[in-house]
């Protein structure tokens, strides 16, 4: 966070040429910001804020939440999900106390988030979009930063787990059933590969969410 206070302002040539100090958080105002989508998460214990010589002040902290997401998994796992951010502040109106603007293009934010994937893990991230509004509560209007993010969902995983499998099931559902064998063989075979679909049936609904209001093709198949 990045704001001014006119209020907060010296002369570093009285002050031994000094134009930033570092203070804590509580000593001087700091806008009260809130995640909307936010179910739970960790604040940082980084509780300092740095403020220059012309009043600017400046307030790093990282937060660890957890977001509410509405999935569509219709084409899971070759899915791709977009989840929203929203930070707002509804204690101060947005017309006469505080707006918030983004200090950096969201090329430069995409940069610097996919930098923070230090690993290869399951979802890959492939955009990230700004909205800036003003929301109107009650009588008021409150200024609201968005951020946009687009996921992508890595399916090797799934594809050697599940799909692989899967057809390997039915193309020997197929030879089985258009097979030389006898009629007591064909039926062994057939019950075998009715409990191997039925354990595949089991861990594909383990491993899909249940926040979604269209089942996947592949759940249906």
């Amino acid at each position: 966070q990045e704001w001014k206070n006119t209020f907060a302002t010296w002369d570093p040539q009285d002050f031994c040429n000094i134009s930033k100090v570092v203070l804590p958080t509580d000593t001087y105002w700091s806008p009260p910001i809130f995640i909307l989508e936010r179910v739970n998460g960790q604040n940082s214990n980084l509780d300092y804020m740095a403020v220059m010589h012309n009043g600017s002040f400046d307030s790093t902290q990282a937060f660890q939440v957890t977001l509410t997401c509405s999935l569509m998994i219709l084409k899971f796992p070759f899915d791709t999900q977009t989840c929203n951010s929203s930070i707002a502040s509804f204690l101060h109106p947005a017309v006469t106390d505080l707006v918030m603007k983004t200090r950096r293009t969201p090329a430069e934010m995409m940069k610097d988030s996919q930098s923070y994937f230090l690993t290869d893990g399951e979802w890959k991230f492939t955009n990230l979009s700004i909205i800036e509004y003003i929301e109107e509560l009650g009588d008021g209007e409150f200024s609201v930063v968005t951020y946009v993010i687009s996921m992508e969902r890595q399916p090797t995983l799934y594809i050697l787990n599940l799909i692989l499998p899967a057809c390997a099931l039915y193309l020997l559902d197929m030879a089985v059933l258009f097979g030389p064998s006898s009629l007591e063989d064909k039926a062994n075979f057939q019950i075998a590969i009715v409990l191997g679909s039925s354990m595949l049936a089991v861990i594909l609904n383990n491993i899909l969410p249940t926040s979604s209001n269209k089942p996947p093709v592949i759940g249906t198949h």
